[in-house]
C-alpha cells in the first residue's frame, strides 16, 4: 500500500485541481451574468477559458509537479485540445445517458464527470505533462 502512496495523492491532487477549476468556471459564469450583465453564453465561454489556465496551472505546477517552461505553451495547446475534446465526450455521454437511458441529467454528469476524469488523468499523466523522456510526442 506504501508504494502506491504518491500515486494516490497525485491522483487527489487530480480531483481537487478539477473541483477548483470546476469551481472557478461557476464563479466566473455567475459574475459575467450577473454583475457584468453578460449574455450567459458569452458569460460561459469566458468562464471556460478561465478555468482552462487556472486548470492548467494546478495540473501543470501542482498535480503533476512539472516546472520545466520551455515548451509550456505546446503543452497548453495540447491540454486545451483534451479539454475540447472532454467537453464534445461529456456532451455525447450526456445525451447517451439521459436521452438513450433516462437518467437523472445530474446524476448523468457526475456519471460523466467521472469516466471522463479517469480517462484525462491518464491522458495529462502519459502525453501532456509526462517527463520529455517518456512523452511520445
Amino acid at each position: 500500500m506504501t508504494q502506491h502512496l504518491p500515486a494516490i495523492k497525485k491522483i487527489i491532487r487530480f480531483l481537487f485541481s478539477g473541483g477548483t477549476a470546476a469551481a472557478i468556471n461557476l464563479l466566473g459564469l455567475f459574475v459575467f451574468v450577473h454583475y457584468a450583465h453578460l449574455q450567459y453564453l458569452v458569460g460561459s465561454i469566458l468562464a471556460f477559458l478561465i478555468a482552462l489556465v487556472a486548470s492548467f496551472a494546478l495540473q501543470k505546477f501542482w498535480t503533476f509537479r512539472d516546472a520545466t517552461r520551455s515548451g509550456m505553451h505546446f503543452q497548453f495547446a495540447r491540454f486545451a485540445g483534451v479539454a475540447v475534446g472532454n467537453l464534445i465526450v461529456n456532451t455525447a455521454l450526456m445525451y447517451l445517458f439521459v436521452s438513450i437511458l433516462g437518467i437523472w441529467y445530474l446524476l448523468a454528469q457526475v456519471y460523466s464527470s467521472l469516466l471522463i476524469a479517469a480517462f484525462s488523468y491518464f491522458i495529462y499523466s502519459r502525453f501532456v505533462f509526462a517527463p520529455p523522456a517518456e512523452n511520445p510526442i
